[in-house]
């Protein structure tokens, strides 16, 4: 089911960052209709590498900085060429250095309320595809990051939100209820127990105990609707949290996968969550990762 997009003033900035690879301009695609009809102002950012060579003529410098930079403003180009077409404003941005840090620093100097990053696609006999960027941009950004595979469609008639009773979590599912409020999106709320199947041979107290907890995280959520007036359908599983997601996603053909995501220090930064990280690399559909 494909909603109408329409003004809620739900995103006001997003940014956007493209290197010129279908991936990359395919992602911008993706949100453009959901930038025109938000009135969000986008913003399509390119960052060009640092030379890590030396280069002690000036005019040899310059000359390799073109070369370097050409590729980056030419998928600028591409950007205007996308946002002409589909009818929408864009304003980019050209910038060097560490591409992750200048996608982060942008998003914050602009006020985004969402990144949107393109990845190759997924393939389930890969755990790992989303990219090093894609994962340093998640790990240090504040911002909520919507993370698109190429060969999928943005659609947010029917929505898969993760709950696991973390902060990021609970955020996710606020994402959740806010596309619910302003398109009437459809949801459902997935919470997973990570049981060992062994450990029901030799503790089954504990692994009872591991079902409950993550019950309870449904409880806890199923009571906020009541009160505000929203609707969701709750599921339950036992096994693998990455896998289970994926494949309900795959099987409830949801347009759309929210969960959050853990860790801002040290190695946490570059890995983001295990669950989160497999999730992105296998997904059917875009991803929107929540942001604390």
């Amino acid at each position: 089911m494909l909603l109408p997009w329409k003004h809620t003033n739900m995103l006001r900035s997003i940014l956007v960052p493209v290197d010129g690879s279908e991936s990359s301009i395919h992602a911008l695609k993706q949100v453009l209709p959901l930038a025109r009809a938000e009135r969000s102002v986008i913003r399509a950012i390119s960052v060009v590498p640092p030379y890590q060579g030396e280069l002690r003529l000036v005019g040899v410098k310059q000359h390799v900085s073109d070369l370097l930079s050409d590729p980056y403003r030419r998928a600028l180009e591409l950007a205007n060429e996308a946002a002409e077409a589909a009818g929408a404003a864009i304003y980019t941005i050209l910038d060097e250095g560490e591409p992750h840090e200048k996608i982060v620093e942008a998003a914050e100097a602009h006020g985004c309320e969402l990144i949107v990053m393109g990845v190759r696609g997924h393939n389930p006999a890969e755990e790992f595809l989303m990219g090093s960027i894609t994962q340093r941009v998640i790990g240090y950004s504040h911002t909520d990051v919507l993370v698109v595979p190429v060969e999928t469609e943005l659609r947010i008639g029917n929505l898969l939100v993760a709950v696991d009773g973390s902060e990021a979590g609970d955020r996710a599912v606020r994402l959740g209820f806010d596309f619910q409020r302003c398109y009437g999106s459809r949801l459902e709320m997935i919470s997973v127990a990570d049981v060992p199947s062994h450990l029901y041979g030799i503790a089954p107290e504990a692994a009872g105990e591991m079902v409950g907890t993550t019950r309870q995280y449904l409880e806890r959520v199923k009571s906020m609707p009541k009160e505000s007036g929203f609707v969701a359908e709750y599921i339950l599983v036992e096994g693998n949290p990455a896998q289970s997601i994926v494949e309900t996603a795959q099987k409830h053909n949801s347009g759309l996968i929210i969960m959050g995501s853990h860790g801002r220090t040290g190695l946490k930064r570059l890995l983001m969550g295990s669950v989160t990280e497999r999730v992105v690399g296998r997904a059917p559909c875009p991803v929107l990762v929540a942001r604390i």
